[in-house]
């Protein structure tokens, strides 16, 4: 009726000066009831009426984006941006409207333009956007544009390490006390506790576990096609019904194969994508769930806001972040010894509990069943290949440079690295040029279903990690197919997966602990053939019985931990984050040039930052913490 109403009175006053308001305010009614292309019609009317109303644009564009024609999104937004018209608080906010817009459709869609200006244009315009700050240094880390951080008179260096996404944080660094401090500031500021807590909180809930099973609950946007979905497929099928009961909490993007399999598996599938934080918490807290799962972490799609409700007594971080939360609300993370020795748990504001190895895997994964040859992947029968199928934004400048260092040492060596983005393929082939390398050494490889990508890894010879932020499901992946992986082990949770993973599968010789250790043995594995083909044999002989493949002894560990976790609570024992002085450290994290000096090599890393924590204190004090800054390091220091 009111969409009509409108159409009414535009016909009527085709003239008035206040027909573009009619035009676009009808649009949002026609989008509503599914009118795509006449929302479409009325936004173009209404900047045709008046060509200054820079909303029409904005909302043009996104109607145009929602019908897939995304170039003429991209006109759209633009022409917001170059409309020239005098300035205003109001018109400087659409104009960043726009800019956001075209710096997300750039990112997401390769339309040959650049993303990062519009990126940095917006940051140019107003530098506290955390949600920009965080897209424009991703896009570098992926583009592996270095440095990453390059300040101007506008944005700060501060602003944009701080404006660095926690994920992104675990590529940028080997610190795992300024990505601690960051994730506490991220979660912070992009999950705001303005709700009533009393109306969803089971934090102190008491239950009786007599006669009953253990409910779990996973919350993930990831149960799909994706790394993390591959890795949990099995796992799920394996959980003893007679132990726990479990419910899979469903938020990520259109299902598939994969999700079907899970859902199969699963006592109870229920998809949260249509609810709001406070309806999930809700249902949550109506399924009795014990002990809630965060399988995303902060992560894309995630519902932080969901555990912020605390709609569960435990609740747990465990597999789809590789690093901290650092919340009030997440109690436990699940990793094992290698990933968070002892010392290290400082690193963490969650308890840490152990498994043997913390990764899920899929004994099940799909191989094809074609064999490609190193001619088909356009590599050299007689090279010595070493491959690294790590994301681009894993490959830091410290990285390459030991990359180009082996290959210079191995003649006629390639690498062999996962087709990126042409840019961005070009960009690291001149930096091999730039090292002394031929740009030809360096091979991609183009992207394919898994079951093909599985099927051509044996045509490496070694795996060489990324570090700081190493292989994951690449290297599990890699392993499995009889591929030895290269690691660097560093000290925070993603530099030290990859390591946890070789180790599980009986290779722990391969871990090595400094950056020259690394080069030296990949360039003696690269002169050693037989010991080459003999770590392959160990992978083929381990593969049925290593830990890094049980997973039934993977499950019945987490059911282990589970019960533990119930039996603490139901002691009064839940574990309380620890979140005392964490903007201090996120502080003098963000002071140190991490570009300049890789941290990684930094032999006293504890005490670079106990020393800055003391030259902090005598400024202004600070109250005493469980990690650097304690009772006794105040009276170690004088203070």
């Amino acid at each position: 009726m009111a969409e009509q109403l409108y159409r009414i009175w535009i016909a009527f006053n085709p003239k008035d000066p206040h027909v573009f308001v009619a035009y676009f305010n009808n649009s949002g009614l026609q989008q509503q009831l599914g009118d795509i292309e006449g929302a479409e019609a009325s936004l173009r009317a209404s900047v045709e009426v008046n060509a200054d109303f820079l909303p029409g644009y904005i909302n043009l564009g996104s109607v145009l984006e929602k019908r897939g024609l995304l170039n003429e999104a991209v006109e759209q937004w633009r022409a917001a941006v170059d409309r020239q018209i005098p300035l205003t608080g109001m018109v400087l906010g659409y104009k960043t409207t726009a800019l956001k817009q075209l710096g997300r459709i750039l990112g997401e869609h390769e339309l040959g333009q650049d993303a990062e200006a519009a990126l940095y244009q917006c940051l140019d315009l107003n530098p506290q956007q955390y949600d920009v700050l965080e897209q424009y240094t991703a896009r570098r880390l992926g583009g592996c544009k270095w440095p990453i951080i390059v300040p101007s008179e506008t944005v700060t260096r501060d602003q944009l390490v701080r404006g660095i996404h926690p994920l992104s944080l675990g590529a940028y660094s080997d610190d795992p006390l300024l990505q601690l401090g960051s994730a506490a500031a991220y979660a912070e500021r992009s999950t705001p506790e303005t709700f009533d807590i009393d109306t969803f909180d089971r934090s102190k809930a008491v239950f009786d576990l007599a006669g009953r099973r253990i409910r779990v609950g996973y919350v993930s946007s990831d149960l799909r096609d994706h790394a993390v979905g591959y890795l949990m497929s099995e796992m799920f099928e394996l959980h003893d019904r007679e132990k726990v009961e479990v419910f899979a909490y469903y938020c990520g993007p259109a299902t598939g194969a994969v999700s079907a399999r899970i859902q199969g598996a699963v006592e109870h599938w229920v998809d949260i994508r249509g609810m709001t934080d406070d309806e999930a918490a809700l249902r949550v807290a109506a399924d009795g769930i014990d002990v809630l799962i965060d399988v995303n972490g902060h992560t894309r799609d995630s519902r932080t806001g969901v555990f912020a409700r605390r709609p569960a007594p435990i609740q747990v971080n465990w597999l789809g972040f590789p690093g901290t939360m650092a919340t009030p609300y997440h109690h436990y993370i699940i990793a094992d010894e290698w990933i968070i020795p002892p010392e290290m748990e400082m690193y963490y504001s969650e308890k840490v509990l152990r498994l043997p190895c913390y990764q899920a895997n899929d004994r099940k994964r799909v191989v094809a069943p074609e064999k490609p040859t190193r001619a088909d992947a356009g590599l050299p029968d007689d090279a010595f290949v070493f491959c690294c199928f790590n994301g681009s934004q894993k490959i830091t400048r410290f990285n390459f440079a030991r990359w180009m260092e082996i290959l210079q040492r191995v003649p006629g060596s390639v690498l062999w690295l996962l087709d990126h983005h042409e840019t961005t393929n070009a960009r690291l082939r001149e930096h091999a040029a730039a090292a002394g390398i031929a740009p030809e050494r360096i091979v991609f490889a183009q992207k394919l279903y898994n079951p093909f990508h599985l099927a051509r890894y044996p045509l490496a010879d070694l795996f060489l990690d990324t570090t700081p932020y190493g292989a994951h499901t690449t290297a599990s992946d890699a392993l499995w197919m009889g591929v030895p992986v290269l690691t660097l082990a560093g000290r925070c949770f993603a530099a030290r997966v990859c390591g946890s993973l070789v180790r599980a599968a009986g290779l722990e010789d391969l871990i090595c602990y400094t950056p020259a250790e690394y080069v030296e043995r990949a360039v003696a594995l690269a002169g050693d053939r037989a010991q080459v083909e003999a770590l392959r044999a160990r992978l083929e002989a381990n593969r049925a019985t290593s830990t890094l493949f049980d997973m039934d002894g993977l499950v019945a560990g987490l059911e282990d931990l589970y019960a533990h976790m119930c039996a603490e609570h139901q002691e009064g024992r839940t574990p309380q984050p620890d979140l005392i002085n964490l903007e201090r450290y996120l502080e003098i994290g963000v002071s140190f040039d991490h570009e300049a000096q890789e941290m990684l090599a930094e032999p006293n890393y504890n005490e670079l930052y106990r020393s800055k924590l003391a030259e902090r204190h005598r400024r202004r004090r600070m109250p005493a913490d469980s990690r650097l800054w304690t009772a006794k390091d105040m009276e170690a220091a004088g203070l």
